[in-house]
């Protein structure tokens, strides 16, 4: 997979979520991703964002353009030092959360996007990488 392009993001605030669902949306129409794919991944993004502030208690999210003839996508890495998810096929599960939101943020994220990884330890934080390729 060749990397074209790459940005870290810093994951502290609401404002900063916004900059990744923009940026994303951004480097989705460069990619050449449809209006549909954009808007999925977009969706994604922002819940993953929001969730590594809110849970993680901060961290950073990495934009990655890939050529991978023959496709082309974006690739988003998640990543924080916060508490980690203890049973990570629980919290995919739709409906389940550790907060007030739907719980519906793993799991949707999961059904939005083309790859979707995620590894998390207990104290050590948590890293979701996801992908959308056209």
């Amino acid at each position: 997979m060749h990397v074209r392009k790459r940005e870290v993001f810093e994951l502290r605030a609401d404002a900063d979520v916004v900059a990744v669902r923009q940026a994303t949306r951004v480097w989705a129409v460069e990619q050449g991703l449809s209006l549909v794919d954009q808007t999925k991944l977009v969706t994604a993004a922002s819940e993953l964002a929001r969730n590594t502030v809110i849970y993680g208690g901060g961290g950073t999210a990495t934009l990655e353009a890939f050529d991978d003839l023959p496709r082309r996508g974006l690739r988003l890495i998640f990543e924080d030092r916060g508490p980690g998810i203890a049973d990570i096929e629980k919290a995919l599960q739709d409906g389940f959360t550790t907060g007030m939101g739907m719980g519906l943020g793993l799991g949707g994220s999961r059904r939005l996007v083309n790859d979707f990884n995620i590894e998390s330890k207990p104290g050590e934080g948590t890293r979701v990488t996801i992908a959308r390729w056209k």
